[in-house]
């Protein structure tokens, strides 16, 4: 089965309204909904009484329907009785200010009597329905990632940091606390990273968002334990979901729940959103080493900044089916019917407030059943030959203050360099140093891309050395390998990590102004970032041929071992990193997935399913390896195929 539905909010709704939904929901061809996630006050109006009763209607009315249910627990958003009783429980800014209750997230995820409340209702939830016919999945929380400093928070790091660090000579050493007269002599001194009067102390501010990643893992783990042990057969998730805000390392978390379920919301409402699409599917495909499953996206609108975009005709079926392409067992939606009030009143729904007379509604109903053909076809295995690094670490200790340029973003980095090689047409995963098994994992690739990967541990430096060493290509970019994992520089150059196997060394970063740009001698210009190269071995592909730098290196390539290993030492713009990537992968032998395609279209293979999507605006005629069928409608499909554009093929060999 390929599930397919959405956050289901009854308790919004009167109950007459309830069997309108469900026969909405037959109609459409739905097979699951995420019930309860905010339910909270609904499911516990006061401390310790518990009213199930509407759960109770709701679970067996979708049962009867054949639909099944993601059961959440509501701890996302804890009920105005609990933060009137225990203050202590809502979160504090880093400026030392307690918010108040009016919101979605307001808890502290290190108070003791937030914790208690969550197991509490989590338990109730699980000795109730833990074998209801309905029940699929467990949903536990809703999209971790909520941020506290106040002194209950300042405890619980002062232990992390403990367990981790051992003692105080350590966590100096690691912190580099010399500078500014920082040294800590007593665990009381320490704290969560607060406003300052300058510039925090980065490995603190580091050390910190670790801690708050492993705090909110605790929590999910004691949910987690205590569904399991009423219902071990029923698999559990909690739903990541990606932003600057979130101090989740998703990548370690990944092994923590049955199946990595993911938010992905694409904010580009050009043809850049398709790129997105594919970017948030591959990541959740490398965090779960395989299937997973997209927990939410929106269905009729793109959130771009500033104002909503409504997707054109087709555009939910090529997003929905490209995550489909990409490993997730279905679409899930936030959310089945729009509100009528709320903060989130215009919040995207596959039943919106014109109701299921709407566009969005028809094209539901058209993919709910392509999902039922595709079902028993897909799940495939999604082979790539390139992997992109990924580490959140990396990204945290990039979004301090201090740094050499203020226009410095880590997640378009990695973004770019994956566009690049999807433009390309060429498969990727995503790979991440310091996760357990990094350096074996290594072996099932020909290339890997590391875009600003920052922080690197000297075993995982290694094992890309033995990558290359043994036969493969790596292309690392500029911010790569520049410090340990504590944020400490690598002394005697830049990239410290990286300097052996790249045969270079970077003397001197000259970031560009904002707006500027630096001739390269091959017709490219550098953008964003520019550095003063020395070589120690490697050859010059492409050097710089302007400003101070003229003649410097720019591009370079060194043999290492078997393998090869380029250093990119300016920012390139889309077209540059793409030729460059294709160059890379033609010396590797790495061919895309369908060569020959036309502009706009796309193609994923899965197993022996190969998905064709044009994005285009003009019909696109696309060459297939064999004579097959359309795995949808079951029609015969062989030699060139047109695909119309918008539209979406699914070709299966014969």
């Amino acid at each position: 089965m390929l599930f397919f539905g959405g956050d289901y909010n009854p308790e919004q709704w009167p109950q007459e309204v309830w069997a309108e939904d469900v026969a909405l929901m037959r109609q459409a061809g739905v097979t699951m909904v995420s019930l309860g996630v905010f339910a909270w006050s609904h499911l516990e109006p006061e401390e310790g009484r518990f009213t199930f009763d509407w759960l109770d209607r709701i679970m067996d009315l979708l049962h009867d329907g054949g639909i099944k249910v993601a059961l959440a627990t509501p701890t996302a958003s804890p009920p105005p009785w609990f933060t009137l009783a225990h203050p202590e429980g809502l979160p504090v800014t880093a400026d030392g200010v307690r918010l108040t209750h009016g919101s979605r997230d307001t808890y502290c995820v290190s108070a003791p009597a937030y914790r208690a409340a969550a197991r509490r209702i989590a338990a109730e939830l699980a000795g109730r329905y833990a074998r209801h016919p309905a029940l699929a999945l467990w949903h536990v929380h809703n999209e971790y990632g909520t941020d506290c400093r106040c002194d209950l928070t300042a405890e619980a790091f002062r232990s992390w940091l403990r367990k981790k660090h051992g003692d105080l000579d350590a966590l100096n050493e690691s912190w580099t606390t010399a500078f500014w007269s920082q040294r800590y002599s007593d665990w009381a001194q320490i704290m969560p990273p607060r406003a300052t009067q300058y510039l925090p102390n980065p490995a603190h501010v580091l050390d910190f968002r670790r801690f708050l990643s492993d705090e909110l893992l605790g929590a999910f783990t004691e949910q987690r334990d205590l569904l399991r042990a009423a219902s071990p057969v029923v698999p559990i998730t909690t739903n990541f979901v990606q932003g600057g805000w979130v101090s989740v390392d998703h990548a370690r978390w990944a092994s923590e729940v049955d199946v990595v379920a993911v938010d992905h919301y694409p904010a580009a409402a050009g043809i850049e959103g398709e790129a997105e699409t594919a970017f948030g599917g591959d990541l959740a495909r490398g965090w779960a080493g395989g299937e997973w499953l997209l927990m939410e996206t929106a269905p009729n609108l793109i959130y771009t900044p500033g104002r909503m975009h409504a997707k054109e005709p087709g555009r939910l079926t090529r997003h929905s089916l490209n995550y489909v392409a990409r490993g997730s067992r279905g679409a899930m939606y936030f959310q089945w019917r729009q509100p009528r009030g709320g903060a989130e009143l215009f919040h995207s729904a596959l039943v919106p407030h014109a109701g299921p007379d709407s566009p969005v509604f028809r094209e539901a109903v058209g993919l709910g059943r392509a999902l039922k053909a595709l079902a028993p076809h897909a799940g495939g295995t999604v082979e790539a030959r390139v992997a992109v690094g990924w580490d959140a670490p990396s990204w945290w200790a990039l979004q301090g203050g201090g740094l050499p340029a203020a226009d410095i973003d880590y997640p378009a980095a990695v973004q770019q360099a994956h566009r690049a090689l999807y433009r390309a047409g060429v498969a990727t995963d995503f790979v991440f140093p310091g996760r357990e098994g990094f350096g074996a994992g290594l072996t099932a690739y020909r290339i890997v891309v590391l875009p600003h990967l920052f922080l690197i541990s000297d075993e995982s430096a290694a094992a890309l050395r033995e990558f290359v060493a043994g036969g493969g290509h790596l292309v690392v970019g500029h911010l790569s390998g520049i410090a340990d994992p504590a944020g400490r520089i690598r002394l005697g150059g830049y990239p410290g990590a990286f300097r052996d196997v790249l045969g270079v060394r970077v003397v001197e970063w000259r970031p560009l102004a904002p707006g500027t740009t630096i001739a390269l001698d091959n017709g490219d210009q550098g953008v964003r970032w520019s550095e003063r190269v020395e070589t120690a071995g490697a050859e010059t592909v492409v050097g710089y041929a302007g400003d101070v730098l003229a003649g410097a290196p720019a591009i370079t390539r060194n043999r290492f071992g078997k393998g090869v290993a380029w250093y990119v030492s300016p920012g390139l713009d889309d077209d540059a990193l793409r030729r460059l990537l294709e160059r890379v992968a033609a010396e590797a032998g790495v061919t895309p997935v369908l060569p020959g395609l036309p502009p706009g279209v796309e193609a994923v293979r899965q197993g022996d399913l190969v998905f064709l999507f044009n994005h285009g605006g003009t019909p696109g005629m696309v060459p297939l390896p064999g004579p097959g069928s359309n795995a949808v409608t079951g029609r015969a499909v062989t030699g060139p195929v047109t695909v119309q554009p918008g539209g979406v093929l699914v070709w299966r060999p014969a």
